[in-house]
């Protein structure tokens, strides 16, 4: 039997895996994740689901999710990607991460099935979530894609519901260079006779969900035409919203995720929950939903979220990686006091950086720096692109010193943020 440290060596060195390497991790069908089930006993079909799919805000509305099913009562599995700290942040039942024991066992348990199959790192940890759910008995699964829908290694579930929260540029060179394309991989989710709920209204996109829908005979419901947010109170720590359904004032929410992106996704989870109680399988009274929404955190272990990492200098972190996902954290720090920003930032090369980089603050002091991954862009070549940009700062070899530089220049009063990719951020949570 390997150690846990072993077994982890296994997973990601001798398996693709996309999130490190990139592209040639990318498989084009489901084959080897349906043959991984066969060797498991299917154990996709012992559990309820509700599968997710995005651009943005996946993540964040699978947590929120399953925090309501939580606080209601019923023994919820959670499966996400990436992690942050330990890859066993992946796959949750109540928040508790998957021992590493079962880590082990599985792998060992699989080990004949992985040499004939030859799975992805990732098909291997969609098959070893589901087998997780499986064994624990949970009563719902709250699933989230990896990329894209149609051809993504969770793809092969049969949900209670389908979510895709919105579209917007990312992961073009699998998913297609035009929002309808991308709009087209995502809805690949959608399931004969099953309900989706589509996040917003998107007037490039909207269609290609709309006629999936007919053509499956998949009852469909835009978010944004039965729920808004409207901000009352927002600190680093949580906000409160007011939210109306059908333009009546609703209810009101503290919620324990600061990003202004997340009154869309309250909305969609909210939109969401709905339909779970129209079911009638399920029911997530009202003072679930309040203590879900509320204790997000708590309750799933949701790190990177526009996170607070210190409060002198004030130092913040957030995921978002992407267009729209900068967009948000620019919003955020717009609306965030301080006398100066100090920007610790690296990137993937398979992102469109200068397009990026040419939308961050010109007055900022930057720290350019680079995740520990194969994927990430040398940080020298990504100081360069940057200065290019009209970005002024320092390079540094790793993001530890990246970080520590920006704490020892940075003021009481500055405010020091982490982001541009899911690794920088992973290594100082």
């Amino acid at each position: 039997m390997r150690s846990y440290q072993e077994t982890l060596d296994f997973l990601f060195s001798q398996l693709p895996m996309f999130t490190r390497i990139g592209a040639s991790a990318f498989k084009k069908d489901l084959g080897n994740t349906l043959a991984l089930c066969e060797a498991l006993n299917q154990p996709q079909s012992k559990f309820k689901s509700i599968h997710l799919a995005g651009t943005n805000g996946k993540g964040s509305s699978s947590h929120m999710l399953a925090s309501i099913f939580q606080e209601a009562g019923y023994k919820t599995g959670l499966y996400t990607s990436p992690h942050l700290r330990d890859f066993r942040e992946r796959i949750r039942v109540n928040g508790e991460m998957i021992s590493e024991e079962e880590v082990i066992e599985f792998t060992h348990r699989l080990k004949k099935d992985f040499e004939r199959i030859k799975p992805s790192f990732f098909e291997m940890t969609v098959a070893m979530a589901f087998d997780h759910f499986a064994q624990h008995q949970v009563d719902i699964a709250i699933i989230e894609t990896g990329m894209g829908g149609r051809l993504d290694s969770t793809n092969v579930i049969t949900p209670e519901l389908s979510i895709i929260t919105n579209i917007g540029f990312d992961h073009m060179e699998f998913l297609g260079d035009t929002l309808p394309a991308i709009a087209g991989e995502k809805a690949g989710i959608i399931k004969s006779g099953i309900p989706v709920v589509i996040g917003k209204r998107q007037s490039e996109c909207d269609f290609v969900f709309e006629q999936k829908a007919k053509e499956l005979d998949a009852p469909l419901v835009f978010a944004s035409d039965v729920f808004q947010a409207r901000l009352l109170q927002r600190d680093y720590l949580g906000q409160e919203l007011e939210i109306t359904r059908n333009n009546q004032v609703y209810k009101r929410f503290h919620l324990d995720l600061p990003g202004t992106y997340q009154l869309e996704n309250c909305c969609t989870v909210l939109q969401a929950v709905e339909l779970i109680n129209q079911g009638k399988v399920f029911h997530l009274g009202d003072e679930a939903i309040a203590n879900g929404i509320a204790r997000v955190k708590p309750n799933t272990g949701l790190l990177g979220r526009w996170h607070c990492l210190a409060e002198q200098p004030l130092t913040l972190c957030d995921t978002g990686h992407n267009e729209d996902g900068i967009k948000h954290i620019l919003a955020m720090l717009e609306a965030t006091p301080y006398n100066r920003l100090h920007f610790v930032i690296g990137m993937v090369r398979d992102k469109d950086i200068a397009k990026i980089l040419t939308m961050l603050p010109k007055d900022a002091q930057y720290y350019f720096t680079q995740a520990a991954i194969p994927r990430a862009m040398p940080y020298d070549e990504f100081a360069s692109t940057a200065r290019a940009c009209g970005l002024t700062g320092e390079a540094y070899p790793s993001v530890k010193e990246a970080y520590e530089a920006a704490q020892n220049a940075a003021e009481k009063d500055d405010l020091v943020f982490v982001g541009g990719s899911t690794f920088v951020v992973a290594e100082v949570v």
